[in-house]
């Protein structure tokens, strides 16, 4: 699908909370200038449990035109209603998405029985890569490294997953167990040079989304064997990273971009804006 740098990539919003698209055409201009290798649309920092089935649409056919086969676009589709999923997919489908991202379903708190079954529905009903998304923090689940390999074994389609758990314990027992050729990625910023020393082939970036060319310029080193690079600019970039997240993801990020001019620091309920303290913790950040 692809390796190194994916942007998990915000929606911008006008006053009005309207989808903004000429700043999202922007934003994309952006990141590609910026060299990133994928990215990843209406997923956690996209907002994506706000954004109504007709923005869904045009949102994914702005993003396919802008990004015009420049790099892999991948599409989360994930909610907690397994029906549901599939219908995103359509729409990725129609545009001719590169894959799809699809986080464990929230709130109704299957077993891991249950998410095999859940994904087996889903791979069934489309052709498209799939992406499987452990964030326990957002879904209080936790996909175990035995799950995640028995859904690859029973959904040939299903190819990686974006580690976001934080247990790098966790993460190196998958990297022991998987094949070769099923792909990990980072979902945590602070976490890539870890999981791509294990095995890993990149991150799902939300500090990329303000600094493309940085977050590129480690996995890059990575590739090449430059550790020591690697390392320096992630020291060198790791209070940012943290800091956007400070508050509850995209709060931050978004709030980072408004300075920046690349959208309206604008979020829908029940997200806000950030707070005084959080919005001076990150202008000193972002000028240093």
């Amino acid at each position: 699908m692809f390796k190194g740098t994916g942007t998990a990539l915000i929606t911008p919003f006008e006053e009005s909370f309207e989808v903004d698209y000429q700043a999202l055409k922007k934003l994309i201009r952006f990141q590609l200038e910026g060299g990133i290798n994928s990215l990843v649309v209406l997923g956690t920092t996209g907002e994506a449990a706000t954004i109504d089935d007709e923005e869904r649409r045009k949102i994914v056919e702005t993003v396919i035109v802008e990004v015009d086969r420049q790099v892999p676009v991948i599409i989360g589709t994930g909610t907690n209603d397994t029906k549901k999923v599939v219908e995103n997919n359509k729409i990725a489908e129609d545009f001719k998405a590169d894959g799809l991202l699809i986080v464990n379903p929230y709130y109704n708190k299957g077993t891991q029985a249950g998410l095999v079954e859940h994904y087996r529905y889903i791979a069934e009903r489309t052709n498209l890569p799939i992406l499987i998304y452990n964030v326990p923090s957002r879904t209080s689940m936790n996909l175990l490294p035995e799950t995640v390999l028995k859904i690859h074994e029973v959904c040939p389609n299903v190819i990686g997953v974006k580690e976001a758990s934080g247990d790098i314990s966790q993460i190196a027992r998958l990297m022991a167990m998987k094949p070769e050729d099923f792909l990990v990625f980072s979902g945590n910023d602070d976490q890539t040079i870890p999981i791509m020393a294990l095995g890993g082939n990149g991150v799902i970036s939300v500090f990329s989304n303000v600094f493309p060319g940085v977050m590129v310029s480690i996995t890059d080193a990575i590739f090449k064997g430059d550790w020591a690079l690697a390392r320096e600019i992630n020291a060198k970039y790791l209070k940012i990273m943290n800091d956007l997240f400070i508050e509850t993801n995209p709060i931050p990020v978004k709030f980072a971009l408004s300075l920046l001019g690349y959208c309206k620091n604008v979020l829908r309920l029940p997200l806000t804006k950030a707070t005084e303290k959080t919005s001076d913790i990150l202008m000193k950040s972002i000028s240093r």
